[in-house]
């Protein structure tokens, strides 16, 4: 299950997609907006995608998962436009019938996702804004 929205991210839909009976370990990674980045605060976020591209890399991302834990079930979720501080702007959800394999493919799905995924995101200060690309994960979303 691959999510791209404006809409706020509800996590509970993600985590229900994932869980199934032979699965032992459920576990769900929010990236949330901090109030601060860098001594600097934070106001909201603000992402842009390109839409089609960004759902097919998503979608190669849990198919690359697949292939090295094939019983791992995974969702991924990214939100565009303002996200403020406090909410979600990307929820990853991960079955798999223990839990480091879990941890591992949420891991992997994270990493991934913040590498290759063409998602931008503009903070945005009191004083001021500035435009990173995804791959700049160590940002304010997780």
């Amino acid at each position: 299950m691959v999510v791209l929205t404006d809409e706020k991210l509800k996590v509970q839909p993600l985590v229900d997609w994932v869980r199934r009976d032979e699965a032992g370990a459920v576990i769900v990674f929010e990236g949330v907006t901090r109030n601060h980045h860098d001594g600097r605060g934070v106001v909201h976020l603000e992402y842009e995608a390109y839409g089609g591209m960004a759902e097919a890399e998503m979608t190669r991302i849990l198919n690359a998962a697949h292939e090295q834990w094939p019983d791992v079930q995974i969702a991924m979720a990214h939100r565009v436009g303002v996200v403020g501080v406090g909410d979600a702007s990307v929820v990853i959800a991960v079955s798999a019938p223990h839990r480091d394999t879990a941890y591992a493919a949420s891991r992997f799905s994270i990493d991934s996702l913040k590498a290759s995924v063409p998602i931008w995101k503009k903070e945005v200060y009191a004083d001021g804004s500035v435009w990173k690309a995804n791959s700049e994960g160590q940002g304010n979303d997780g």
